[in-house]
């Protein structure tokens, strides 16, 4: 057998870029091993100042950032990289620390990981949202159909393209944001829960144990992007005692 037949037909064809940044070599060793295995392209980081350096020179695919680093910290570098651009960002944060985690998510984050993990738990992660971040559509369990560009009051919204407008002008989202938001437009009216949210979008397991804040932080940074005043938003409703749903406005 070829050994590169069990690589996942995405990955064969379109070889990704992922940059790991973290100042613990084991842990940068060990995932461009196995990242490298699956068939990604790998640079890594040992801190905050080379992540940025190696982000502008590579322009990757995928960012793994962990939060503590010397010289700039996760933080930081999410800053500087969401200053321009919209690639997708996993963090890795310490057991515990939830305010770490909600930290990174309202800097831009996608997703993270909480350490110590296993490597197979952040490779279904990496794939996960890789695949999200660029998902053409959305198809929940109503098998809604996707309308190129919908239009409710002044936001456009071009699923095609990926792409939403205010009155012409681009309103920038990251890729899990953008999927976040197809998945509610396309089902208007109908309420999902926090944990449905994260299996159509996140991609996680029904049984799978998460802070389901992920979903809330993305929803408030959906709503300061898109709503006339976020502290009374009209489009991205909040279904009280379920979760969330998004209404249209003629």
């Amino acid at each position: 057998m070829c050994p590169n037949s069990e690589i996942p037909n995405e990955q064969a064809e379109a070889k990704q870029k992922i940059l790991i940044a973290d100042d613990e070599a084991s842990i940068r060793r060990i995932l461009e091993t196995r990242l490298s295995m699956i068939g990604y392209d790998i640079v890594t980081a040992a801190d905050g100042e080379e992540a940025v350096a190696v982000f502008n020179k590579e322009n990757p695919d995928l960012v793994v950032l962990d939060v503590m680093m010397p010289k700039m910290d996760g933080y930081g570098v999410c800053r500087e990289i969401r200053r321009t651009s919209d690639v997708p960002i996993i963090i890795l944060t310490a057991l515990g620390d939830v305010s770490e985690r909600i930290t990174g998510l309202e800097l831009g984050a996608d997703d993270y990981v909480v350490k110590p993990f296993s490597p197979k738990e952040l490779e279904a992660r990496v794939k996960s949202v890789l695949r999200r971040s660029t998902n053409r559509e959305i198809t929940p369990s109503t098998g809604k159909v996707t309308k190129n560009v919908i239009t409710t009051g002044n936001i456009k919204i071009d699923t095609a393209r990926r792409q939403v407008f205010r009155k012409n002008e681009r309103i920038r989202l990251t890729g899990m944001e953008f999927s976040l938001l197809e998945l509610l437009v396309n089902n208007s009216g109908q309420a999902y829960s926090r944990n449905e949210i994260l299996q159509y979008v996140w991609a996680y397991p029904p049984d799978h144990r998460i802070d389901t804040r992920v979903v809330d932080v993305h929803i408030s940074r959906l709503r300061s992007k898109l709503e006339t005043d976020p502290a009374n938003p009209e489009l991205i409703l909040t279904a009280r005692g379920i979760g969330y749903m998004f209404q249209r406005i003629n």
